[in-house]
């Protein structure tokens, strides 16, 4: 086995983003993946989605402690965060679990983690929701932003970006191009293929995928899900259980720079994970 190649570990900050993890099925392939991914990847920073970690809707105390002891540091949210009334309380007392910065002022818990890294580098993860055809109850996410940058710095900037509309992924992109490391999109659960570091060293994708099942519609078992496609009627869904991926992104990030200046993105599957990694 050997490591991925990496650049001047002095020099890079590397971070792994792990895509949104879909219930117990995905909390289980995610502890037997990281480990290795860890060996193989030598991330400094691993984050991960996991508004679905819960039955495939929300995240719970037991959940979420479940995705840290794999080995991830911080958890991102999304439009699911609250389907578990737990979740109030437990984005209250845990500071890496975040939620949109975007949501409503009142709400619980925060949109960012600030993190500092061994040679006193500073970091900070944002979580943001897109509007075009999610909730409508999040503020302007361009302008949250805007005025969020204008009030901190750091030297590297991760934003998880949880939309539905690829326009509005692409538009943000461009719009904070050169203003922060990275913009990684997720929501859709689909790992899509335009992952690029802009013109202004930002890395950006629409989306970075799941960890769940490949044999699902975006991790739920597909039977119940056609029926309401094609009845109209709803149905219960369920978390499918085959062939499942880690859909994941590796950033190397400049640490004086904060510009992006590798990424890669990876499918990992269930059968063959070890030997894809190399072990």
């Amino acid at each position: 086995m050997q490591n991925s190649s990496l650049p001047d570990k002095g020099k890079f900050f590397r971070i792994v983003f792990i895509g949104d993890i879909i219930g117990k099925f995905g909390r289980r392939f995610l502890d037997k993946s990281l480990p290795l991914i860890k060996i193989r990847y030598m991330p400094d920073l691993v984050i991960a989605n996991g508004e679905n970690s819960a039955g495939g809707l929300g995240i719970t105390k037991n959940t979420a402690a479940e995705v840290f002891d794999a080995g991830v540091d911080i958890i991102t949210g999304g439009n699911h965060i609250w389907d578990k009334k737990e979740a109030i309380a437990l984005l209250s007392e845990n500071e890496r679990i975040i939620r949109p910065l975007n949501f409503p002022p009142a709400v619980p818990g925060r949109g960012y983690y600030v993190f500092q890294t061994p040679d006193n580098t500073s970091g900070i993860v944002i979580n943001m929701q897109g509007r075009v055809f999610m909730e409508p109850v999040v503020d302007n996410p361009f302008l949250i932003i805007d005025e969020f940058l204008r009030k901190h710095e750091f030297k590297i900037t991760f934003i998880d970006f949880h939309a539905e509309a690829t326009a509005e992924k692409q538009a943000l992109g461009f719009y904070l191009d050169g203003r922060i490391s990275a913009l990684l999109c997720t929501h859709t659960h689909v790992q899509t293929s335009d992952l690029w570091i802009m013109e202004r060293g930002t890395a950006f994708q629409c989306d970075v995928g799941m960890t769940g099942s490949l044999d699902s519609v975006i991790g739920m078992k597909k039977e119940p899900v056609i029926k309401k496609f094609t009845t109209g009627i709803n149905h219960r869904f369920e978390v499918e259980r085959t062939n499942l991926i880690l859909d994941m992104t590796i950033l190397d990030i400049d640490r004086q720079t904060g510009k992006t200046g590798r990424c890669e993105s990876v499918k990992l599957y269930e059968g063959s994970f070890e030997e894809q990694l190399g072990f």
